[in-house]
């Protein structure tokens, strides 16, 4: 049985693996891990810990311990690599790459093996674009709506969102809450008919990220994997 771990800025996700099959999942906050989150697995039998992370070193380190106390394992952290099942890096530092781009991008390129974009939508969004022969020809890196919004209100403290302002809505605001909201809304939407446009016929779509749900309902095109990430620990860490 194999435990996948994806560490993002926000959220920590897992999921227990056996033959292929996911028994269980789940999510918590990254600032909120706590050793706690996996004493209920400890007498599951966990033959190995597969882990992407763009957490702070002291996360990580954490998490080796809680792997060594309950499972007496040390888990295996993905790398950016030059190369790897296929997939050729176009950085010339590979380190310099999130493991977590690097993670969505080999396990959409082996899931079809042909030209691929990936779009992730998390804390930034990225684009990425696979040629069929696997090669990386780069990509952007945009922030994504809560960055955008945190950005443009952390000096504005009496600004407070609404919990029932509907993520989607472009129209124009009518308070400056609203106005930021919904442009950052705005852009989102605009991405997606971009990618729409440019998309190629011949080309995978893929999309993950936590609020990739929402670009795949403005795409209305490729496919909507939340587990892209940790998919391509099959690979990365094979």
């Amino acid at each position: 049985m194999n435990l996948d771990i994806d560490i993002g800025n926000t959220f920590l996700k897992w999921r227990l693996v056996s033959a292929q099959r996911v028994l269980q999942k789940g999510s918590v906050l990254t600032k909120e891990f706590a050793p706690a989150t996996f004493q209920s697995m400890a007498d599951l039998a966990v033959d190995k810990v597969r882990i992407g992370s763009v957490a702070s070193a002291q996360l990580d380190e954490r998490l080796v311990e809680v792997c060594r106390r309950l499972w007496q394992l040390e888990p295996v952290f993905a790398k950016t690599t030059m190369q790897c099942a296929g997939v050729v890096n176009s950085y010339q530092d590979p380190s310099k790459m999130g493991v977590d781009r690097w993670l969505a991008m080999v396990a959409a390129y082996k899931a079809v093996n042909k030209a691929v974009v990936v779009v992730d939508c998390g804390s930034a969004i990225t684009v990425d674009y696979l040629t069929n022969e696997g090669r990386h020809q780069g990509g952007y890196i945009i922030p994504g709506l809560r960055l955008m919004r945190e950005s443009l209100l952390q000096n504005t403290a009496q600004v407070r969102f609404e919990k029932n302002e509907t993520a989607g809505v472009t129209h124009p605001g009518v308070s400056t809450a609203e106005a930021v909201l919904h442009g950052s809304a705005y852009l989102f939407k605009a991405l997606a008919h971009e990618l729409k446009r440019d998309l190629d016929a011949e080309v995978d779509l893929f999309i993950t990220g936590g609020d990739g749900a929402l670009m795949y309902e403005l795409v209305s095109a490729g496919r909507f994997e939340p587990d892209l990430v940790m998919d391509g620990l099959v690979w990365v860490c094979s």
